[in-house]
């Protein structure tokens, strides 16, 4: 249904855009360096997640209902600031110990995969992009927009995964070194704190 030459381009879109810095994959390199690259990578899993409902929503029609309502889109950016501030606050207020006791205090799995679910879809900016980007790529002429804009997320979900999920296994491995003394690993809390905050106020103030 998508030309070969479509597919080539848009995903060669899809990995730079990944790679070009922004609130998911800065989310991925926090949460890597401060609980391993598992925990990245099950951000990871959760951010996908998240581009699927953005994907149907877009295919489906329901990101106009955001790009035309005021209301909705700040009340839904709302929402993920407050949460990205409640992880701002659990960044500051985590209690640094030994390395077994800083295992033993991350986040489980499911809340990791959770937060990434969260982070995604309460961001109405990522369905206004994909409901301006993805169309570019269909041709009606080759059958359905909807199916094509349901595969065009697709392959923007696997440029993802690829590229967020190597950004989880650097930052992983880094942490590794980092957190050979306490003291490193309060102020890498603390820096994280502070990129929570920032997102949290990027996603509030920004268009």
């Amino acid at each position: 249904m998508l030309a070969a030459e479509t597919v080539l381009t848009f995903f060669a879109a899809a990995v730079l855009l990944g790679l070009a810095p922004g609130p998911d994959n800065l989310f991925v390199l926090t949460q890597s360096t401060l609980h391993g690259r598992r925990a990245g990578l099950m951000v990871m899993l959760g951010l996908c997640t998240g581009l699927v409902v953005h994907s149907l929503a877009v295919a489906f029609g329901v990101a106009a209902v955001f790009q035309a309502s005021a209301v909705a889109f700040s009340v839904l950016k709302l929402c993920g600031a407050a949460y990205l501030l409640y992880l701002a606050w659990q960044a500051f207020t985590t209690r640094v110990g030994s390395s077994s006791d800083t295992r033993s205090g991350s986040p489980g799995r499911g809340e990791l995969y959770r937060r990434g679910i969260i982070l995604n879809i309460t961001n109405p900016k990522v369905s206004i992009f994909f409901l301006a980007f993805l169309p570019q790529f269909a041709d009606p002429a080759r059958g359905s927009v909807a199916i094509q804009i349901i595969l065009l997320g697709g392959l923007f979900i696997i440029a993802t995964f690829l590229v967020f999920g190597g950004v989880a296994i650097a930052a992983g491995s880094v942490r590794v070194w980092l957190l050979k003394s306490d003291r490193t690993q309060k102020w890498l809390n603390r820096l994280a704190g502070v990129v929570f905050i920032g997102l949290a106020i990027r996603l509030i103030t920004a268009g």
